[in-house]
């Protein structure tokens, strides 16, 4: 146990202590499920596995409670694993390590997992809780949340016995969530042709320091993006020289601002690679001064390494260019209805070699607006189809609406005005809540999102505020006792 287990309130910090110490990358949840089982057979609880792997957990209604309405508290057990590229660490079998900064818990050069690990171990505090006076309680545990809304997706339509639905995975402090954006991804799939090098220069390109964050909560801080960065530095220098590239790869989540790209190229003999060099740091130096208020910690290196046999032949290299370039990345569109809110974005977010040859490139677009996202995703598909790459575009998911005159939000408005002193903000974000989907399967779920304040979630930088986890606590659990009073 480490000094986490030891800030208030200790029943919450416990659990998130524990997650510290547990590997729950996306698809890789089962020791995060293990332990959720353990507690609640600790507790004598009875909890139900369905085939998705999510897990529901339910508590019976304290004496004289039976009567109140069920209402389900729902987080998913997945992190995006994010780390600088200089570290060491094995999210597999190496224990996040936290580091607290005044009034910030944070994590020392990865993400700390506070997205959805405050949630979950919200949750598990509540069901260890002996004495609380609560109706019903439904504890659904979600998977996979992180790579597409999966365990959401497979939840069957009759687990859930409630019809009131608290998400913890907001991440603002004060503000009751009642709606969120709609999203789908884009999978570009590039045939890279080869053909063979010999003398010349070879140099590897990276870039690296920026800040990244979330695709959604965060999208709209104008922060760069590496991908996009060392493409147009190349294309800028491939303009200059007879540049063939080696390989491209940058980025790790959908969901993530890659924070990181590197590259390696081919360039012929003579004064090229001088010329294709001064290309490459001229165009970065314009770069890194148009973002450089927002992430002023970009870098760019540049090395010479080994001449290759072979490297991506001319057109491919063209195409490849051409087409990271021309992909769209950042806000499209803000809200007309809602200041300061994003309507409409997309994420360059990953792109790497496959094994079979070809160039995979992922995007990840979300809007409020069911139309605009699907004609945003129409305009991605024809960039690609113009560059001659195959396109897999799947169904996404839905956008959860909101609902002013929710019957839960008045509950726990008052409570929250009540307990704090002031009234909380109402309103709506920019990223996916697994609510769209939950509202889906089961029409007329009265939902809420609520959350302490968290940060750069999916970056190294994410951290929580310490101070805003009890408050967070405090009301969750008197709105349970007010909705439990039958």
């Amino acid at each position: 146990m480490t000094f986490v287990s030891e800030l208030p309130p200790p029943e919450l910090w416990r659990h998130f202590d524990q997650l510290l110490t547990i590997p729950r990358g996306s698809k890789q949840e089962e020791k995060a499920r293990d332990y959720v089982i353990g507690v609640a057979a600790t507790a004598g609880l009875e909890v139900i596995e369905d085939a998705g792997g999510n897990v529901l957990v339910r508590k019976r209604p304290a004496p004289g409670r039976e009567g109140a309405p069920s209402v389900a508290l729902q987080a998913h057990l997945d992190m995006v694993q994010e780390k600088n590229a200089h570290t060491p660490h094995d999210f597999q079998t190496d224990p996040i390590r936290p580091k607290r900064d005044d009034l910030w818990l944070s994590a020392d050069e990865t993400t700390l997992g506070a997205d959805n690990g405050i949630g979950v171990a919200a949750m598990l505090a509540i069901m260890e809780k002996q004495d609380a006076a609560y109706g019903p309680v439904e504890f659904l545990f979600t998977v996979d949340e992180e790579t597409g809304l999966t365990g959401a997706k497979e939840l069957s339509t009759d687990l859930l016995e409630s019809r009131m639905l608290i998400n913890l995975d907001s991440e603002e402090q004060g503000v009751i969530t009642i709606g969120c954006a709609g999203g789908g991804d884009t999978r570009l799939y590039m045939p890279l042709v080869r053909g063979g090098v010999e003398g010349g220069t070879c140099l590897t390109v990276a870039v690296s320091g920026l800040r990244g964050g979330h695709s959604g909560v965060d999208i709209h801080l104008q922060r760069g993006n590496a991908i996009c960065l060392l493409a147009r530095v190349l294309r800028a220098a491939a303009d200059r020289s007879d540049l063939r590239l080696v390989g491209f790869s940058g980025g790790n989540a959908r969901n993530a601002i890659p924070r990181e790209a590197t590259a390696t190229a081919w360039i012929p003999g003579g004064r090229a690679a001088e010329i294709c060099q001064d290309a490459i740091e001229a165009e970065f130096a314009a770069a890194a001064a148009e973002i450089g208020t927002p992430d002023g910690g970009a870098r760019m290196t540049i090395g010479p390494s080994a001449v290759p046999s072979s490297a991506w032949d001319e057109a491919t290299t063209e195409n490849v260019l051409d087409l990271l370039v021309g992909l769209p990345h950042g806000v499209m569109r803000m809200s007309d209805d809602l200041p300061g809110l994003v309507e409409t974005s997309t994420n360059l977010a990953v792109v790497n070699e496959r094994d079979e040859g070809s160039l995979f490139v992922m995007l990840n677009s979300r809007s409020s607006v069911a139309t605009a996202l699907e004609a945003l995703r129409r305009r991605i598909q024809a960039v690609a189809e113009l560059a001659g790459v195959e396109v897999e575009q799947k169904d996404g998911y839905p956008s959860w609406q909101p609902n002013v005159n929710s019957a839960l939000l008045a509950v726990m408005r008052d409570t929250y005005a009540e307990l704090i002193g002031t009234p909380p903000a109402v309103g709506a974000m920019h990223a996916g809540l697994e609510c769209g989907i939950i509202g889906e399967k089961y029409p007329g779920m009265d939902m809420v999102s609520f959350g302490p304040q968290i940060e750069f979630p999916h970056s190294p930088d994410e951290r929580v505020r310490i101070d805003t986890v009890a408050p967070f606590f405090r009301v969750l659990c008197s709105t349970l006792e007010r909705l439990g009073t039958p």
